[in-house]
């Protein structure tokens, strides 16, 4: 009899023990999710340009310093998945600034695929339209995620805090004639260094930007097309750093002997996809930094 009752009362002893402790553990309500740290990405506070390696097209991601991102065309509609996979390999979960420079495939190809499967905020674009499914496609998901179109024209600020600013300079009007002189021309701003991001602005419509156009670091327009970045053009940005979004081994020649000739003699140093991959550039505001033969997104031999 006194072995029943002594393992009754250490019984007993156990689940009270056991009933307190989870009654502690319920009043504490400790967070968990405060105890560990986000991860962070490998250019925070920086200024990042990342110039994809999509082939014959152009699609350009950006962290920015304060943490938000943005993506500039989206190349055609085979790059997708391999965009979207290089944004989380980077760190991030959602796209903050969506900008679709103008309606050509290769530079809008993929981007209703990425308003589909990923987390975008806003959306840029110029207004004009194209009679493609390409565009039709795209407008409907833009739609269907009941997001709203932002009229990317000359005047346009962005974002603007005390050493960072996102302004679009371009288009200051729409030929209707030329989807190319539709461009968003974008300038980004961080502390002391200025990005230019071009699209396919040709020389037309770079001659009616009234902002100043002086940058460090510019996104060549047209793919290194003669057709853009005149040597007058180039005397008012001044660029210390040119990167040209081009495909192997294209068939238009890109870029052009002109404008790498203009480019050499304006003492400019240019990086190329079709030869570096993917090229970075970042800032701290001060100091620019490239790094080269990054993750490629070409696949399947395009």
């Amino acid at each position: 009899m006194l072995k029943k009752k002594s393992s009754f009362k250490q019984f007993f002893t156990v689940l009270l023990c056991a009933v307190l402790s989870a009654a502690i553990l319920a009043s504490c309500s400790i967070d968990l999710s405060s105890l560990f740290e986000e991860p962070k990405t490998q250019y925070e506070g920086k200024l990042a340009m990342h110039v994809l390696d999509v082939g014959q097209g152009d699609s350009i991601f950006i962290e920015l310093p304060n943490g938000e991102t943005m993506l500039i065309d989206a190349a055609e509609n085979y790059y997708g998945e391999g965009i979207i996979e290089y944004i989380q390999n980077a760190g991030h979960k959602q796209i903050d600034y969506l900008i679709a420079t103008h309606p050509h495939t290769d530079h809008i190809g993929s981007m209703a695929y990425i308003v589909r499967n990923f987390d975008v905020k806003s959306v840029y674009m110029p207004k004009v339209a194209a009679n493609t499914k390409t565009y039709e496609n795209l407008l409907q998901a833009i739609k269907k995620k009941n997001l709203t179109i932002k009229n990317g024209k000359a005047g346009v600020n962005i974002l603007k805090t005390d050493s960072l600013s996102a302004d679009i300079i371009a288009p200051v009007k729409i030929d209707n004639g030329n989807m190319n002189n539709c461009s968003i021309v974008l300038k980004l701003t961080f502390g002391n260094r200025a990005f230019l991001l071009t699209g396919d602005a040709e020389t037309g419509e770079m001659d009616t930007i009234t902002a100043d156009m002086h940058a460090d670091v510019l996104k060549v327009g047209h793919h290194g097309s003669s057709t853009s970045t005149s040597k007058r053009i180039l005397s008012q940005i001044k660029p210390q750093i040119a990167v040209i979004s081009c495909g192997r081994y294209n068939d238009y020649g890109h870029p052009h002997k002109e404008v790498l000739n203009s480019l050499k003699k304006a003492n400019c140093t240019v990086y190329r996809t079709d030869k570096n991959n993917t090229v970075v550039v970042s800032s701290d505001g001060i100091k620019l930094n490239v790094e080269t033969d990054k993750e490629s997104i070409v696949r399947d031999g395009h």
